[in-house]
């Protein structure tokens, strides 16, 4: 059993630190209807994978729980204020190298920066479709394209976060600006409508079904 841990496929959170830095706080991510980018940005690195084998990686978003919340000035703390609002169907980031080998992936960092949110329940443009004040936290899927197609699952505690249309606590505010090159001025890079068209189009997971459960 220590021989199959040792070769298990291993994921490492990449910034852990910041994310921590956001945790303590209460990190909150802006959604928009046209789809906003993640800061901090879901960044990865994989170790223990087989070098000549070809693999997949793909991201989705989890509802840590059915709450829905709200945040309190006077007590500057989010709280729970019911049930949540029915999740919607959910949809996968196909991160653009997949599928590659995996001495690619072991290359070094694996950036999920395309990867976009919306509240637009609508949104045809293959964005991440949230439901603003709810929780939520990435999940990392490794797909191995072999005969048994299986697939390694990866979450980080520190990666959760609520879906907001307007930043509530002003210690995030200041924290995205101070570490956030691109947030300046509360506006997303000029690139990134340029982007928008080279995103991967998502496609279905070869037909797998990803456990939904935490």
């Amino acid at each position: 059993e220590a021989n199959d841990e040792a070769t298990k496929p291993l994921a490492i959170l990449e910034g852990r630190s910041l994310w921590k830095r956001f945790h303590q706080l209460g990190t909150e991510m802006i959604v928009t209807k046209s789809g906003r980018r993640m800061f901090p940005t879901l960044q990865v690195s994989f170790a223990n994978l087989s070098p000549s084998q070809s693999y997949s990686v793909v991201v989705d978003l989890e509802a840590v729980d059915d709450k829905r919340y709200r945040y309190s000035f006077h007590q500057s703390k989010w709280t729970a204020t019911g049930p949540g609002e029915a999740q919607l169907p959910g949809r996968s980031f196909v991160h653009p190298d997949s599928p590659a080998l995996g001495s690619h992936w072991m290359r070094g960092g694996i950036s999920f920066d395309k990867l976009k949110l919306t509240n637009n329940q609508l949104d045809d443009n293959g964005h991440i479709i949230v439901n603003s004040m709810h929780r939520y936290r990435p999940r990392i899927h490794l797909v191995c394209h072999s005969l048994s197609n299986s697939i390694h699952s990866f979450t980080f505690p520190e990666t959760s976060f609520i879906a907001v249309t307007a930043y509530q606590n002003h210690r995030i505010t200041s924290l995205k600006i101070e570490s956030n090159p691109f947030a300046k001025g509360f506006r997303e890079s000029d690139l990134d409508e340029a982007t928008r068209s080279s995103l991967p189009m998502l496609f279905p997971l070869f037909s797998l079904a990803i456990p939904r459960s935490g």
